[in-house]
Parts: structure tokens; sequence; C-alpha cells
């Protein structure tokens, strides 16, 4: 296997009395888009401001492209491209002179490219930075990062402010470049566009690494949704292994089922002459609340009744 293109092991760092990372490790490997989710204040844009050598660790090691992202940072900015979730522009320079800016900075900037980016963007370039709306800032730092020839591609809530079909035109530029073999690591609340593009995802709550694996993996933590209607009935689902959450019609059945149980439930099911099942996987947002289910009802509850 080749080396990682990001590497962290054992990464801490504290704000004062505030532990925001609590011993990370995750790899990234070439060519994948890896996923990184998380709720506000988990640790999630430390974690890239130290990938990205703003923030220096209290301790454990981070590499991009095996050099230290302290020590190496200007080596290694050379073959990455950051969007942040808030960008800062010049409110005096245009919003095709900031991308041009930026993609110089890189000197491997595809200037045909660029134009065909800002058309599907549907962005006005001509137009002087202060007057841009959050979804148009963030499009300059789009435009300039998928302009750009970069090995590692470094998202933090990228279409934060983008419309819905604007959302679209960036999954196709990650697309685009994971074809070609680059690396992506995207941090987003759009738990339906990590689904959708990432291979591998990590989970991060109060600063550590609570689960990763690809999507498919991870679903062992929540259970699949079923339907099922036949000619007999269904009542005996009630006895069996597996199965919750159960809801009984009239030649219909509605529950919650463990995966190891899916064969004697699909088994009885054949037995009682269904003619319909529909089986629904889990959501990444049903893997998500999962680990923060708990938290957000302790939030909730009056101070001095959380268990």
């Amino acid at each position: 296997m080749t080396d990682p293109t990001i590497a962290i092991a054992g990464l801490k760092k504290a704000f004062g009395k505030v532990q925001a990372l609590d011993g990370v490790d995750l790899e990234v490997h070439p060519g994948e888009v890896y996923g990184f989710i998380g709720p506000n204040g988990a640790g999630k844009s430390t974690t890239i401001r130290v990938l990205l050598g703003i923030l220096k660790a209290d301790a454990g090691r981070a590499t991009l492209f095996g050099r230290d992202v302290w020590k190496d940072a200007v080596a290694i900015h050379h073959r990455l491209s950051y969007v942040p979730g808030d960008v800062n522009l010049w409110p005096n320079l245009t919003g095709g002179e900031v991308i041009d800016l930026l993609v110089r900075l890189k000197k491997n900037g595809d200037r045909a490219y660029r134009q065909e980016l800002i058309e599907r963007f549907d962005f006005d370039p001509t137009k002087k930075c202060d007057t841009y709306s959050k979804g148009n800032r963030q499009k300059v730092a789009l435009v300039a990062a998928f302009s750009t020839d970069a090995d590692l591609y470094v998202l933090d809530e990228p279409t934060s402010g983008l419309d819905p079909l604007m959302e679209l035109v960036f999954r196709d530029c990650v697309r685009k470049v994971t074809a070609e073999g680059k690396t992506v690591f995207l941090s987003s609340h759009i738990l339906s566009e990590v689904e959708q593009l990432c291979d591998r995802l990590s989970i991060i709550r109060q600063g550590r690494i609570v689960d990763t694996g690809s999507l498919r993996e991870m679903q062992h933590l929540t259970r699949n949704q079923v339907h099922a209607e036949a000619t007999a009935p269904l009542d005996g689902l009630a006895g069996l292994k597996g199965v919750h959450d159960l809801e009984l019609k009239p030649g219909e059945a509605t529950f919650h089922l463990d995966n190891a149980a899916t064969a004697p439930v699909m088994a009885y099911l054949a037995q009682q002459g269904v003619t319909r099942v529909v089986s629904t996987p889990p959501t990444l947002e049903e893997l998500f609340m999962s680990h923060y289910a708990t938290d957000v009802r302790a939030e909730l509850e009056p101070a001095g009744q959380a268990k």
C-alpha cells in the first residue's frame, strides 16, 4: 500500500483548560475522498488548522505527504489547495482578480478550466469582493482551488452558503479531481454530501475520533428499517430476535432490524407469503446522531436532572 497522504497519530491541542483535540488518530490515502464530521466545537477546524501549519499541536504527530505539517508547512502548501468555510476577500479587488492572484501563487493553474468553473458556478468575476454574498465568496475560493493542480484538497465546510444547484457543481469538481488520483479531505455538515462523495469518514466527538470506516462498514451501528407486506398475519415477528419497534397492520409490518437477524427474519417472512419487502439502510445522519443523541438529551434536560 502507498504511504498515506495524511497521517495523524495521538494529536493533542488545548486552548487554556479546553482540550480541543485529545489523541486524534487518522490516515487518508491517495485518491480518497475522506469525510470528517462532527458538531460545532468537536475539533474539526482545529484539526485542519494543525494540518495546514496554522496551529502547532501540543503533542502527537501530523504529516502531509510524509512531511511534518509544522516544520515543512511551506513545501507542503505547494501541493495542496484549501477552501475555508468562511472566506474573507480583499474588498477592493474583483472576484476575478482574487482568483487570478490565488492561482498564480500556486504557479500551476489551468486558465481554461478556471473560465469553465466560473461559468458553471454562475459567478460574475467583474464585481468587487465587498459586494459579494457569502455564497459568492465561497465560489471565489472554490474556483481558485479547483483551477489549481494540487495533490490534496482540504475543504472545510466548502459549500456553506451555496444553493443546491451549486452544490451539485461542487460535487462534480470533487469527482473530477479524485478521478485524476487526487486526494480530498472534506469537513462538512451536509451529511448527504458526505454520503455521496466520501469513500471513508471519521466522526469526531469532543476532540476524539469515535468511529472510522466506510459508510457501509459503519452501518452496523444502527438498524435497517423494514416494511413488509404478506398474505398471512405477521404477528410472529414480535417473538423474533433482532426485531425492534414493531408496528403491525393487517397484512403489513414495519420494524427496525439488526443486520445479524436478517436471515431468520427473511425466512419467516417467506413462510408467511411475503409479497413485498422494502429495506432501508441507515443514513449517515442516523449514524451521526447515534453518537450525539446522549449529549443532546443531556443539554436539553434541566440542571440537576441529567443522568
